[in-house]
């Protein structure tokens, strides 16, 4: 029996890394990346159709992120638009599409899928006008919305767990913005690639957040990583507000529902089982 393919657009994502070993075994996993289609090029329509067929599955990560410009946001949307119009006349059997929380609006209480989709910054933004093009696609979808990610590998190398503890490796200080209090949710690249199975496997349709339910703030992070690694910690004054109002929390109901009995990874436990990050 031939195995269900599962076409990647956008295989390099650091955030999908995980889910694609995950997922290798049980379908015929079909890569496409950068190298092999540039998204960006009015040629996209051409070699994305030579390659889907009927009834295939679609992953779509391709994404040049975190967006800082509005060159970045065109761009985006160009690669959405060109991805869009490739599929819109295929029959697909389902589509999956990887995106961000930063959509939400920043909220003092816990945010669910139903919480109000009002972005602060262009990168959400880029994510709600995708949501809102893909959303057309008339097969069955799921929009996933990821928090920040911390694992093996990650090529941002943004303010958290990641950066902290690559400079504690190599043995540097460690900087706060503030006292570091800011209260954000993490979830694990591995823990991200278990659910994406399932969800998969499932065939769940709307808006999933991939989120663990368990924030820590950047100080709670830093000052175990700083323990960890003996390495000092510094307080550095903040230029301008703090963002999202100094707290980014969420309800992990419908996570923990579609995944049953889950026990999600906490950032202290992975700082506690790491060895040398690359």
């Amino acid at each position: 029996m031939n195995k269900q393919r599962v076409v990647i657009l956008g295989s390099n994502s650091f955030v999908i890394s995980n889910f694609l070993k995950e997922i290798e075994k049980d379908y015929n996993v079909i890569k496409i990346n950068r190298k092999k289609i540039n998204f960006l090029k009015s040629n996209t329509k051409i070699k994305v159709k030579k390659i889907i067929k009927k009834n295939d599955i679609i992953v779509f990560a391709a994404a040049i992120a975190p967006v800082k410009n509005f060159d970045m946001l065109n761009k985006n949307l160009d690669i959405c638009i060109n991805i869009y119009e490739s599929l819109k006349d295929l029959k697909i059997r389902y589509f999956i599409n990887i995106g961000s929380d930063a959509v939400y609006k920043d909220s003092l209480k816990r945010i669910n899928e139903n919480s109000e989709t009002t972005p602060s910054n262009l990168h959400g933004f880029m994510h709600l006008m995708r949501e809102k093009i893909l959303s057309q696609l008339s097969c069955k979808k799921c929009f996933i919305r990821s928090t920040l990610v911390y694992g093996d590998e990650d090529p941002h190398n943004s303010y958290g767990p990641n950066s902290f503890l690559r400079l504690a490796q190599k043995k540097n200080d460690l900087n706060l913005f503030g006292k570091g209090e800011e209260l954000r949710d993490h979830i694990f690249v591995n823990d991200i690639g278990k659910i994406l199975k399932l969800i998969l496997k499932k065939k769940i349709i709307g808006i999933v957040n991939l989120v663990s339910g368990k924030e820590k703030s950047f100080y709670t992070i830093a000052k175990k990583i700083c323990k960890t690694y003996k390495v000092g910690l510094n307080f550095n004054k903040r230029n301008g507000p703090m963002p999202h109002r100094g707290i980014r929390i969420f309800s992990n109901k419908k996570v923990k529902k579609i995944m049953n009995s889950f026990n999600f990874t906490e950032v202290i436990e992975w700082i506690d089982g790491r060895g040398i990050m690359k």
